[in-house]
């Protein structure tokens, strides 16, 4: 059961991720209660991996497990600075706090938390992509995974990540996440379809570099411990 929720939490999470980022399409009312219900879904994440945050500071660090920290305390900065924003900026959700001025930082710190988040926290789903996988697996009761369709896999993902670096370069993420404009430009005019279409890629990229990274990172940690093993065998 708690597994299932997590998953239904998760799933809710990377929606709500997506729906955010097409504020354009949806309005001010729709992004801020999206928005509200994402911290929400983060708070009652971090409550179902309690467990996580119970052994922060237990066992030893290997690289992976550096980089995973890393990554998740980024998540949580972006995810401060967007919560922080979002109140001052808030015209329904928190419309009845006695909250004036601030307005410029607010509005910074939200285009930082937004582009840098939804970069992270794509990319803490691709540190977990094995566990999606298996769990897909699972539930379609697919054998696992033979070399050519691990293969065939790869192509694809490197693929759409090829595509997602053309949209990122094309959407100018590069410009928001170093803050050289505090103003997003928005098409109201573009293809909805083609808009999520976009951010599926960079999805997709965000999620192949982070797991083919960490593949590599386990790897080499397992091969350095082999090594020290071996050496301290001899004589």
């Amino acid at each position: 059961m708690n597994g299932k929720l997590k998953r239904a939490v998760d799933a809710a999470m990377t929606a709500a991720l997506l729906f955010l980022m097409g504020y354009q399409f949806w309005g001010d009312a729709a992004h801020e209660w999206a928005g509200a219900g994402i911290f929400v879904l983060f708070a009652v994440h971090h409550i179902l991996n309690w467990r996580w945050h119970k052994n922060l500071f237990r066992g030893k660090y290997s690289p992976m497990r550096i980089f995973q920290v890393c990554v998740d305390a980024l998540t949580l900065f972006s995810m401060i600075a967007l919560i922080y924003s979002s109140i001052v900026l808030a015209r329904y959700v928190f419309a009845f706090l006695p909250i004036e001025g601030g307005m410029a930082l607010a509005r910074r710190l939200h285009v930082l938390g937004s582009y840098w988040g939804f970069l992270l926290m794509n990319i803490h789903l691709g540190l977990h992509w094995n566990m999606v996988l298996g769990m897909a697996q699972k539930g379609m009761r697919i054998k696992k995974s033979s070399k050519i369709r691990s293969l065939l896999l790869f192509f694809i993902g490197t693929a759409i990540s090829l595509y997602g670096i053309a949209v990122f370069i094309r959407r100018d993420f590069l410009t928001y996440l170093l803050l050289k404009s505090e103003f997003v430009f928005l098409d109201y005019g573009e293809s909805v379809f083609l808009f999520y279409i976009d951010y599926f890629a960079l999805m997709g990229l965000c999620v192949f570099i982070a797991h083919y990274l960490s593949k590599r990172l386990r790897k080499a940690h397992g091969q350095n411990k082999t090594q020290k093993n071996k050496q301290e065998l001899l004589p």
